[in-house]
């Protein structure tokens, strides 16, 4: 057993040379160290190999941003020197490597250097240097936001420069929100290299809102400072002539006789508009009143008249117009009483539609029972054929048969008069058959006193 022992310390460090595999025996986990203010900081350094084989000698050293290196500890297998300045700062502890920082400040930023010298038992020295770059974040504070000038401005005449800061913190990371959305760069959006001031050259209407500003690092979470709201002067914008009565087409509103109209004129602005109502009429123009309504006299209905709304910002120093003409005419019903009726006639016409119906077919019912237009047919159908088959005759289709006899004939108690003439006839047995013409009355009379005078 010994004599394996004895060989392993004279193959290892061949090997070690031989192969150049130093990690296999130093390790260091990370390169890089994130610290937080006030927390210690382990240094960790891994040795793969017994320092009953070996004995060690090093140094650790620190190099600050500005490049100034200090000499912290220097150590052997059992014993250590440390800086007399860190002493209460730095826990190093041999045979072990590692290093601990007792509690982080901005200071101990920089790069930390192991300089460590390894000899086996057979004389042999290996040289290890590593470096570990430390990195010391202090938490953000609650962000403070700023707006220039604090007035409101302007729109199209000025810019706004919003800037936002932070009492303690490192590597901050900012952000600007309005109303809830993150700003990105435009146009008209400018954001300094660390993020922390915005320019908004110039601004616009839509550059209103609620905004904000948010920090984090990567020992802190997201913090929002306190919501300013950017006010602009901006407009006017869309103006309009309202009003509810009347139809509205295009510029020309028509309205009743004897009706009352009442306008409203309105427009996107900031501050509120002034407004003033004039009328032209003749090629004159007169103004009528101020403000954003308008009631129009009775006198002023009995013609058509041209009307004009005018609204003007004092901050901005815009203006815009909006003209119609007022028309008297008869509308009717109107478009508004067909609005409020809709809903109500579909209703009535509906009923009165089933009525109809109900009523019609009661109609027929009785019409079929009392005419029974079966049987009339069976009676027509049931004539001599002769009878149905003869034309109808009106007198008058050929005036070759209007010549020859005619005849006067008495029917006994039919009529008073003992004679009557043949049209006479005719129109008594029209009556009976409308398909019968007066040669048939002839030959139907019966025989009485004058036709036996005839024979």
């Amino acid at each position: 057993m010994e004599a394996t022992r004895r060989v392993a310390l004279y193959v290892l460090p061949v090997l070690f040379i031989l192969t150049d595999v130093s990690s296999r025996f130093i390790h260091i986990p990370s390169l890089v160290r994130h610290g937080t203010e006030q927390n210690p900081l382990l240094l960790s350094v891994e040795t793969s190999f017994s320092l009953d084989v070996a004995k060690i000698q090093g140094t650790w050293s620190h190099t600050n941003p500005s490049g100034t290196r200090t000499v912290l500890v220097t150590f052997t297998n059992s014993t250590k020197i440390i800086n007399m300045v860190r002493r209460n700062h730095l826990l190093f502890e041999p045979p072990k490597v590692s290093l601990l920082i007792l509690r982080l400040n901005q200071d101990d930023e920089g790069d930390y250097h192991l300089s460590l010298n390894v000899e086996f038992h057979n004389r042999t020295v290996i040289t290890e240097d590593k470096v570990i770059h430390v990195t010391v974040d202090v938490p953000v504070s609650g962000p403070l936001i700023e707006k220039t000038p604090s007035y409101p401005v302007i729109e199209d005449k000025a810019n706004v420069t919003w800037t936002c800061s932070v009492q303690r913190g490192t590597r901050v990371v900012f952000q600007w929100q309005r109303d809830g959305l993150p700003l990105k760069p435009s146009d008209r959006h400018h954001f300094s290299q660390d993020n922390s001031m915005l320019l908004i050259n110039p601004v616009k209407k839509e550059d209103r809102g609620a905004y904000c500003c948010v920090v984090n690092n990567s020992v802190s979470q997201s913090k929002y400072s306190r919501t300013m709201d950017l006010s602009i002067y901006y407009g006017p914008y869309n103006l309009k002539v309202n009003s509810g009565q009347g139809l509205r087409t295009g510029e020309v509103l028509t309205i009743n006789p004897g009706e009352l109209v009442f306008l409203e004129c309105q427009a996107d602005s900031n501050p509120p508009n002034s407004y003033v109502w004039i009328s032209k009429s003749h090629n004159e123009s007169e103004i009528i009143t101020e403000g954003p309504q308008l009631e129009v006299q009775l006198y002023r209905l009995a013609q058509a008249e041209e009307y004009l709304c005018r609204a003007f910002n004092n901050e901005t120093q815009k203006q815009d117009e909006a003209q119609f003409t007022l028309v008297v005419a008869s509308l009717g019903t109107g478009k508004e009483k067909h609005t409020q009726d809709g809903v109500s006639v579909s209703p009535v016409a509906v009923i009165a539609v089933c009525s109809l119906f109900i009523i019609s077919c009661v109609l027929l019912f009785f019409i079929r029972r009392t005419c029974h237009p079966k049987r009339v047919l069976m009676s027509i159908y049931n004539r001599p054929f002769s009878e149905q088959k003869r034309p109808h005759r009106s007198g008058h289709e050929d005036a070759s048969e209007d010549f020859g006899i005619y005849e006067f004939v008495s029917i006994p108690g039919k009529m008073e008069s003992t004679q009557a003439s043949c049209r006479s006839l005719a129109r008594l047995e029209s009556i009976q058959d409308m398909h019968t013409t007066i040669y048939d009355v002839i030959r139907h009379v019966p025989e009485s006193p004058s036709q036996s005078l005839l024979n």
